[in-house]
């Protein structure tokens, strides 16, 4: 039987798969990791410096900071206002730049007012800022 040959009746197609190029190529790739696999595990000998050290038992100091849905804001629990907090941001960002500023804001405040309060603690060089979200809600359906 051909392969434009037509079928007749008593002649079925073939059914089997032919699976010697699969071995072929599995061969192949075998002997290629088995070549490579030693040349993976040579480790370069050093003679590193010894030094001793503790560990760091201190926590790094944060800050929160909690914006309402009333745009009132909140200095780790403390009502501040505005200028006080731009205050506080301009005076830790001189004494201690790495601290982490933790915001947490209301799912009802406004993006632009977070927007806003992450440019100004960003213009006075505070960088280390997270978002505190709660783990335990769950997202809201997109309309």
């Amino acid at each position: 039987m051909g392969l434009g040959a037509p079928l007749n009746s008593t002649e079925r197609p073939m059914a089997e798969i032919n699976v010697i190029p699969l071995v072929d190529v599995m061969l192949v790739l075998l002997v290629v990791f088995m070549v490579t696999a030693p040349l993976l595990t040579h480790a370069v000998r050093l003679d590193l410096p010894k030094a001793r050290s503790h560990s760091s038992s201190t926590q790094a100091r944060h800050i929160e900071i909690v914006i309402q849905r009333n745009e009132s804001l909140y200095w780790n629990g403390e009502l501040v206002s505005s200028a006080e907090l731009e205050k506080r941001a301009a005076q830790l960002a001189t004494t201690a730049p790495a601290t982490e500023i933790h915001l947490k804001g209301d799912a009802a405040v406004p993006y632009g007012k977070i927007a806003q309060l992450l440019s100004s603690l960003s213009q006075h060089g505070l960088s280390h800022i997270g978002f505190v979200t709660d783990p335990g809600s769950p997202a809201p359906a997109p309309n």
